[in-house]
């Protein structure tokens, strides 16, 4: 019955050790921040979103969310604010740009404007913008 225990014992700090050494080759990469070039993008208008996009946005359109969608082709890089009180907010692309092991999103909410005529109701702002197909993963700023 010992022998049995000690055995088990030693199987589980086994397994313990072997899966410790597999997370500790699994290191994480930081992504770089340097430039190495600017990616050249295009706003996409609702009406131009893959169908499945657009269901993507529309289940998480009230809260604040990000993630990318991919084509064959293109890299769809998605960034929303989450509901805001009321309409006339804009979003601008502040950055996007491909570093040695990253790509680099950065976008910025405004508005609404003062003095100008808004819509009371709430709104859910979001950009979609397309681009090449890279394999780099996205940083969200």
């Amino acid at each position: 019955m010992n022998d049995m225990f000690r055995t088990g014992i030693t199987g589980m700090l086994l397994c313990i050790l072997v899966c410790g050494l597999l997370l500790c080759s699994c290191g994480v990469r930081k992504a770089e921040k340097e430039k190495v070039r600017d990616l050249e993008y295009t706003v996409v208008e609702d009406e131009d979103l893959p169908e499945e996009l657009k269901e993507q946005i529309d289940l998480k359109k009230e809260s604040h969310f990000k993630f990318t969608y991919e084509t064959g082709e293109y890299l769809y890089i998605v960034m929303g604010y989450g509901q805001q009180e009321t309409g006339g907010y804009n979003i601008q692309v502040k950055e996007l740009y491909l570093s040695s092991n990253a790509v680099f999103f950065k976008t910025e909410l405004s508005g609404p404007e003062k003095g100008k005529t808004i819509s009371q109701s709430p709104s859910c702002p979001y950009i979609v913008v397309k681009t090449e197909l890279v394999k780099e993963p996205v940083v969200f700023e």
